[in-house]
């Protein structure tokens, strides 16, 4: 046990979570996996498994009794998302199936831990890829990077024009783009996902999402639309044509914020690459 995280400390079943509780909606498309085998799938979330970590938990490498690779979101326990929220969100995420968004497997609830299983992505993040991570061996041609704008570009627009209720993500980002063997984009992490039901022009709420990607509009009056997730696109595709993050204290002083560096570079905008 000594892999396992330290969070991890519910002994009740996953039956004791989702038979017992009334409440609790059923899922029909969703598997229901059981924390001892998520445990066997990860030994015990040894750190050798560990693929990412992110404000919402951990993400660690698993491997299912039929041989199938898994990606194991462990969302953190402190998370004030409950359980009927988590299972809510669950059911509408289950029926999102498009091939530039990350597929859900199942999820696994057991006391305050809640985790979620979903397809294994061979060469993990985007920002790992872009911004020169040491352990990335992968180099993105012209070609690889339109094909990645145009896949993330055509998973929002699944999620703002071809379902009901529509989906604003609200943290498009490097990180939350995954690729696959053939460096396809998968848009990932829907922890921030907000639904627009029926003809709603605009949600107002608490702002949240990663500093650099906000757009304005959004942070100052908490006002969402789906131009929030149009806005952090631009910034990504910033990001994917420059090879830069939008920030970079190591830079001097003006030219450490990228869309400032662009701003200030528009009557030649070649020149900031």
């Amino acid at each position: 046990m000594a892999c396992f995280p330290a969070f991890w400390r519910s002994k009740k079943s996953r039956s004791q979570i989702v038979q017992h509780d009334k409440e609790i909606p059923t899922i029909s498309n969703v598997k229901i996996y059981s924390s001892k085998e998520l445990r066997k799938a990860t030994k015990n979330f040894c750190s050798g498994h560990k693929l990412g970590q992110g404000s919402f938990g951990c993400v660690y490498l698993g491997k299912l009794r039929n041989g199938q690779k898994v990606a194991i979101k462990v969302l953190s326990s402190e998370s004030r998302q409950g359980t009927r929220e988590f299972l809510n969100e669950l059911s509408v995420i289950s029926n999102i199936n498009h091939h530039n968004l990350v597929k859900l497997h199942g999820c696994c609830i057991d006391g305050d831990q809640k985790m979620l299983v979903y397809n294994y992505l061979e060469n993990n993040s985007l920002a790992q890829s872009l911004f020169g991570n040491a352990y990335s061996s992968i180099r993105l041609d012209w070609k690889t990077r339109v094909k990645i704008c145009i896949g993330v570009a055509n998973g929002l627009k699944y999620l703002h024009e071809e379902i009901r209720p529509v989906i604003v993500h609200r943290d498009i980002k490097a990180s939350n783009i995954l690729l696959d063997k053939d460096l396809s984009p998968k848009i990932s992490d829907f922890g921030l996902a907000k639904l627009f039901p029926g003809n709603m022009t605009h949600i107002s709420t608490r702002v949240a999402g990663t500093l650099g990607y906000l757009a304005p509009e959004y942070a100052i009056r908490g006002q969402l639309t789906k131009k929030a997730d149009v806005y952090s696109f631009g910034v990504l595709l910033l990001e994917i044509v420059s090879g830069r993050c939008h920030t970079d204290p190591r830079l001097p002083l003006q030219d450490q914020f990228l869309l400032e560096r662009v701003k200030n570079n528009a009557d030649n905008s070649m020149q900031f690459f």
